[in-house]
């Protein structure tokens, strides 16, 4: 048991970490090379999971997007809880 709780969590913070590249990324210029050929693929992987908080919080202003934020926390968060009830 204690092996699929910690697989759970590798897998979990592995997600958060490609979520904050992902992140990182946009502030760069991306369109064409090897960055944009990766970035591409971190957006097929991460935005199917920050578009569920996208529908949910409004922007708060033109230029900050506190999405991605909120959405690592409650991947961590839940995770752990989840993992913690076990």
């Amino acid at each position: 048991m204690l092996n699929i709780k910690f697989f759970i969590a590798s897998i979990a913070d592995v997600y958060s970490m490609v979520i904050f590249v992902y992140i990182m990324m946009s502030w760069f210029p991306h369109e064409r090379g090897i960055l944009g050929d990766i970035y591409r693929v971190l957006g097929k992987v991460c935005d199917p999971y920050l578009n569920i908080f996208k529908k949910l919080i409004p922007p708060l202003g033109g230029m900050v997007d506190v999405t991605p934020i909120i959405a690592l926390l409650v991947l961590q968060f839940g995770v752990r809880l989840l993992l913690n009830l076990f």
